[in-house]
């Protein structure tokens, strides 16, 4: 398997780079993230660490308290490298802001599908691209 591209748009932030974690699913920061041990409760309640990963995911639903969350991760330490995500709402931007989290958007599905099968990421800010890597 090759190195891929793909085209984002840089909403926050610089480049970072991290072991990918790529959901499927829409995440509710509220309810199935734990700040404190900077886990999300997965696909059958698995436990699976986001610290210092790129972690990849459609969109977040959910609580305002969500952004305060990401703001959590990073106080104890536990925060994600960079977000990319389908669309971006408002309260991830400001989630991501205050907790200076490197955020992207523009994956699709099919994109994110296909991330899982790579193990690291780089999220260059500034050619606007999400480089995977085997």
């Amino acid at each position: 398997m090759q190195e891929k591209e793909i085209k984002v748009k840089i909403i926050h932030g610089k480049s970072a780079e991290g072991d990918i974690l790529a959901y499927p699913n829409p995440i509710s920061f509220l309810g199935e993230v734990d700040p404190k041990r900077g886990v999300i409760l997965g696909i059958g309640r698995e436990e699976l660490s986001l610290r210092g990963k790129v972690l990849i995911f459609p969109n977040t639903r959910g609580s305002t308290v969500g952004s305060y969350v990401l703001y959590a991760l990073r106080y104890y330490g536990n925060a994600p490298s960079a977000i990319v995500v389908s669309k971006a709402e408002p309260i991830l931007i400001v989630g991501a802001v205050l907790a200076d989290i490197p955020l992207a958007e523009g994956v699709d599905s099919k994109s994110i599908e296909e991330a899982s099968k790579f193990k690291k990421a780089v999220l260059d800010a500034e050619r606007s691209v999400l480089r995977l890597f085997p």
